[in-house]
């Protein structure tokens, strides 16, 4: 079983493929698992490494102190020391795309590109309140009102009417999901994000950087992600068309597309 120690504490990790590393980082419900189906079309001419923060999928859970995104942050930085990488790809949805935008600030130097999908540059009130509420549910540790309260807003309201049978599958395996520990951690998760505020910096990234968005994202709207492509110089930006904050799972094929299109851009260009 793959996984490095970051404080004593264990972080589990998973590598595919052979060629330029990307990294990717899982919203704040996510764990590696939520990345198999798109392993294939991602590890053709790449290595594609996977991983849980602390308090996600198999690594530890710090039950005993609260922390911010600094601490995500550093244990990033940890995997890529421990996997010897001196310059690496940085994917990162929600969770991950701030966590990957901090990154991208104080460690500059390892990153080559970074993408960031569905991504904010700080807890806005309407973020913050949308968390609380996911905290008060998780609070009660039914897994159904912890879904009702969370899951539906997250996809677009199309994908939800049209693919019901679909959605009410995945409730059921998320109700087996939504245990004790793991609404726990999501409570932790949630708190480390409230203070998150980068807007003064984001005229430090200083990387080749891809920003998404979805038109009918309702938690992370698509006006966060032109406020990030307005203050990233020559940043790029491409909006997924009728679709909402879960972006790989309503439009997989457009979402591998804007990947690794964005990552083999500057290979075609050096072949023409």
């Amino acid at each position: 079983m793959p996984e490095m120690l970051y404080d004593s504490r264990k972080i589990y990790y998973e590598v595919y493929g052979e060629g330029e590393p990307l990294i990717i980082l899982n919203g704040i419900m996510m764990s590696h698992l939520s990345w198999k189906l798109f392993i294939p079309q991602l590890s053709k001419d790449k290595k594609v490494i996977l991983f849980d923060f602390l308090d996600q999928g198999k690594s530890d859970k710090p039950y005993d102190y609260d922390y911010t995104h600094d601490l995500q942050v550093e244990v990033l930085k940890a995997l890529i020391d421990h996997l010897n990488i001196k310059k690496t790809n940085i994917f990162g949805i929600s969770y991950g795309g701030e966590i990957a935008l901090q990154f991208a600030i104080k460690h500059k130097n390892y990153v080559n590109k970074l993408l960031l999908f569905n991504t904010t540059a700080y807890t806005t009130p309407w973020l913050k309140d949308i968390g609380r509420g996911w905290i008060n549910a998780a609070k009660t540790y039914d897994p159904e009102t912890f879904y009702n309260v969370s899951i539906p807003y997250i996809y677009s309201p199309k994908f939800y009417t049209e693919n019901y049978e679909w959605m009410e599958n995945r409730k059921n395996i998320l109700k087996g999901v939504f245990t004790k520990d793991f609404l726990d951690a999501m409570v932790r998760l949630i708190q480390s994000s409230e203070d998150y505020d980068i807007r003064c910096k984001l005229n430090e990234v200083e990387v080749d950087t891809l920003i998404v968005g979805a038109d009918y994202d309702f938690v992370t709207p698509l006006f966060e992600q032109e406020y990030i492509h307005n203050n990233i110089r020559d940043s790029k930006f491409m909006v997924i068309k009728n679709c909402g904050h879960a972006s790989m799972y309503e439009k997989p094929n457009e979402f591998v597309s804007q990947i690794n299109g964005f990552l083999s851009f500057e290979k075609k260009l050096t072949t023409l």
